[in-house]
């Protein structure tokens, strides 16, 4: 190995000493969400927080604060003027704020869609047997799109199909209200209809 660096130009020597500092160098850490404790950069800081009186503080004495409570001085509001900082418990705020984001997602409502096809020319049976579906999804909270699907030249039938889905909407209205009334988007009549709030 060293032979072969012996051969090496100056030049070509250093391109791959940097290209292994570059690829295996020292990453740098990821920044944190807040700027806490020593790593706070002001002067003077905006002190918040439980136990201590609000004002604006040299950034010494509002570290010697959070101190005296075992506490940490947290950057909540960097852009102002002078920052505002907050004593807490950095761990104990981390974790409220991921507890919050947890909740805040599972009570973010999931819209379900449920799709239903008409033929222009669907008969009794079908047409009530595919009610009944449309009857269930609402009851589960689901969202209903009807369609009337045009073969060929069934698309002479648009008026069939659109009054089709104004009954069908119709029969549905104990359960739920049309969000869209009948739409024609090349071969495809949608209409969409959403559960009532109960």
């Amino acid at each position: 190995m060293v032979f072969y660096r012996e051969l090496l130009t100056k030049e070509e020597d250093q391109a791959i000493a940097g290209f292994h500092q570059r690829n295996r160098g020292p990453r740098k850490p990821q920044e944190a969400l807040h700027k806490i404790n020593k790593l706070i950069r002001a002067r003077s800081v905006r002190v918040v927080g439980e136990n201590v009186e609000p004002g604006v503080y040299s950034i010494s004495e509002a570290l010697k604060f959070a101190e005296d409570q075992e506490l940490d001085l947290v950057e909540i509001s960097p852009k102002a003027d002078p920052p505002v900082c907050k004593i807490i418990d950095y761990k104990k705020f981390l974790y409220q704020q991921k507890k919050k984001q947890k909740e805040m997602k599972a009570k973010a409502v999931k819209v379900i869609v449920k799709e239903i096809r008409f033929g222009p020319n669907t008969d009794e049976h079908d047409y009530n047997f595919k009610l009944k579906h449309a009857e269930k999804f609402l009851n589960e909270g689901a969202k209903v799109k009807a369609y009337v699907f045009f073969k060929g030249r069934s698309i002479l039938f648009k008026d069939k199909g659109e009054i089709l889905l104004l009954k069908f909407a119709q029969d549905l209205e104990e359960l739920g209200k049309v969000e869209q009334m009948p739409r024609l988007e090349g071969k495809r009549m949608t209409m969409f209809i959403t559960p009532k709030k109960k």
